[in-house]
């Protein structure tokens, strides 16, 4: 009886299949059309990884939030910005001056550099896209480092070129892989220096030998977000060799220590030649009025950065030294940022530390997306900051 029972029960659902098999036709030919019948983005753009923020808040009822995500500084921007922002206020129908003149200028006066050779773009991530979108096309290839800026790779495929990753050694990039895997097919070299997440660097020789290994018509990017927190004597943020070389540019940020992240100000320091391709490319107002002056003002307020050095001096060798009397590994930094890595043995993931850091308030970075998956990147953040994150992650590995 029971074999009887199951033979019918299986004709009954292979029925039931064969008259839901119309539906299921009709609803596949319904979906391949809505889909023939609309704009479709060109091959490869859906094979992109959307770029994915630190978090940016705490669950709800948290009283205090300490968001060490983004590398923000916690001084904040220059009150002299600040002011600039205010007085901008009542004419905010004019256009802006689409060659962003007078930041050029105050970038220029701040380093000694010609304002011909600077370009101003909405973030260094515009910068970064300017470039590939210039230099780069389909069956192109640029080279990146395996724990590099997400930016590069996804500005690359954008275009429709290929994402060449090399491998580092112990976190840092590796100038000898780096021209192994240069191709006839390769345009563009990009190299963060400082890195982010690591907050390792490579000193000025070794970028030097890397652009002097480099065919002549190969873009070196250096990314040098970073660069006004290094206090070592081997490195320089490129601004040499760009005004010795026809094949370098580098790029800056005003979202780091300058503490204007919101208005998204970057900034470039190229040959004439690369200056005059992107200007063709690049949008004609592309720096907001808000964000030219209150640049103005934040890049003369030399002080202010002094304080913002001076703060970071002080808290990331401490709040390393802490981290590691908590039998924790931290990545050694030059940014204002530390990698800190969990022990491997299961008892105490990044990602348990994570949640137990979010429920008390400090939001920090999972780095899983740059080859961390067991790691956090921690900024450097307030006095009170800093304790705090140190007494949680404290509580946490006694957990």
């Amino acid at each position: 009886m029971r074999s009887g029972r199951g033979a019918l029960d299986n004709l009954s659902g292979w029925l039931y299949a064969a008259r839901a098999l119309p539906a299921l036709f009709r609803t596949l030919r319904m979906s391949t059309a809505s889909t023939q019948n609309r704009p479709r983005p060109r091959p490869g753009v859906m094979d992109i990884e959307a770029y994915v923020p630190g978090k940016s808040h705490a669950p709800a009822g948290v009283a205090k939030v300490h968001k060490l995500s983004s590398n923000e500084t916690p001084l904040g921007p220059s009150p002299k910005a600040v002011e600039a922002l205010r007085q901008v206020a009542d004419r905010l129908e004019l256009y802006p001056d689409g060659s962003a003149t007078k930041l050029r200028e105050a970038i220029a006066e701040a380093h000694g550099l010609n304002a011909a050779n600077i370009l101003c773009t909405n973030g260094s991530d515009e910068g970064l896209a300017l470039l590939a979108q210039t230099y780069l096309g389909a069956g192109d290839e640029a080279i990146y480092t395996e724990h590099g800026f997400l930016v590069y790779r996804i500005a690359t495929q954008a275009t429709g070129a290929v994402p060449v990753r090399v491998p580092e050694k112990n976190a840092r990039a590796d100038v000898d892989a780096i021209l192994a895997a240069v191709t006839p097919r390769t345009r563009i070299v990009f190299l963060a220096n400082p890195n982010n997440p690591t907050g390792t660097y490579l000193p000025h020789q070794e970028v030097r030998r890397l652009q002097a290994g480099l065919p002549p018509h190969v873009l070196l990017v250096i990314d040098a977000a970073y660069a006004e927190y290094v206090r070592r004597n081997d490195y320089e943020a490129g601004i040499e060799l760009v005004a010795g070389s026809d094949n370098v540019v580098m790029t800056r940020t005003f979202s780091k220590i300058y503490g204007l992240a919101g208005l998204r100000i970057g900034w470039m320091y190229a040959p004439a030649h690369v200056v005059d391709a992107l200007n063709r490319v690049r949008g004609p107002f592309n720096i907001n009025v808000a964000a030219q002056e209150a640049g103005v003002a934040a890049m003369r307020d030399r002080a202010h950065i002094a304080a913002a050095v001076a703060h970071n001096d002080r808290w990331l060798p401490w709040v390393t030294a802490e981290l590691e009397r908590l039998d924790l590994e931290v990545t050694p930094s030059v940014g204002n940022f530390v990698l800190v890595h969990f022990p491997a043995d299961g008892k105490h993931s990044a990602a348990e530390a994570d949640n137990y850091l979010m429920e008390r308030g400090i939001i920090l970075r999972r780095v899983g997306a740059y080859g961390f998956p067991n790691a956090l990147r921690a900024t450097i953040g307030s006095e009170e900051a800093n304790r705090a994150l140190v007494a949680a992650l404290a509580g946490f590995l006694k957990a």
